[in-house]
Formats: structure tokens, sequence, C-alpha cells
């Protein structure tokens, strides 16, 4: 009995090795095309003259804006995403900090998705090349 309750723990221990690494495998896939797209963009946009600002934060709470020192475009409206001048992906959302408000607040860049929102709330999920064109359109 205990041969075959050891046998199942490593099956099932194998398996979960094996998809953790496949879903691994894949947003890495998923990064890499979706860091081609954010090339392309940061391309076309420092071509048409784009603006860019300091990128800011907001914490958890919702309450204020926090410096990031990173430069570059926001991706939403909403300024929850923002994509510096390297190309490099933002998620600016972050801790409530202490002093935030007065100080640089650090973020760190994300591997970016090519569906920006994923899982989120109806209607807040959106395709990332259409994203990006749509900020070309602002």
């Amino acid at each position: 009995m205990d041969d075959d309750a050891a046998r199942r723990r490593a099956e099932r221990a194998a398996s979960a090795e094996y998809h953790a690494e496949a879903e691994r495998r894949k947003r890495e896939q998923e990064a890499s095309e979706a860091q081609v797209l954010l090339d392309r963009f940061v391309e076309r946009a420092t071509a048409a003259g784009l603006p860019t600002e300091e990128l800011t934060a907001k914490p958890w709470t919702g309450r204020g804006r926090y410096r990031t020192g990173v430069v570059g475009w926001y991706l939403r409206k909403d300024h929850s995403v923002g994509l510096g001048q390297d190309g490099r992906y933002y998620l600016l959302v972050v801790s409530p900090e202490r002093f935030g408000r007065w100080r640089t607040v650090p973020v760190t860049p994300t591997a970016p998705t090519l569906q920006v929102g994923q899982g989120a709330r109806d209607g807040e999920s959106v395709a990332l090349a259409t994203l990006l064109e749509m900020r070309l359109q602002w």
C-alpha cells in the first residue's frame, strides 16, 4: 500500500513539474512576442515625436501618485501601465510607501503580455497590439 501511495505522489509531482515548466515556456514565448510589439511601438512613437513624460505609480490604496524616475509613455488612460523609452514594460501599481509622494519610488519592469489586463473585470482586458495602436492615436 505504501508503494502505491508513494508512486502516485511521485507521478503527481512529475505531472505538476511538467505543467509548471510548460506554463513557464508559454509565458517566455508570449513575453518575447510582446517585446517585439513594444520595440516597434518605441520606434514609431519616437519617429512620430510622441511626447514622453515621467511615469507615476499609484499605490494600492488608490490615494496619491508616486514619482518613479522612469520616462516614457502611459499605455492606458488610467495610467496603470507604462512603457519606458528603453522598451521596458511597467505595471504602475505599487505598495504604499511612507513619504512616497515626496520621494522617487522604484518600479521594476515586468515581462509584457499579449493581453493587457488579462483576468481583470469585463471590459478591462485588451490586446497589446490594439492598445499600442490606440496609444499612437491619443
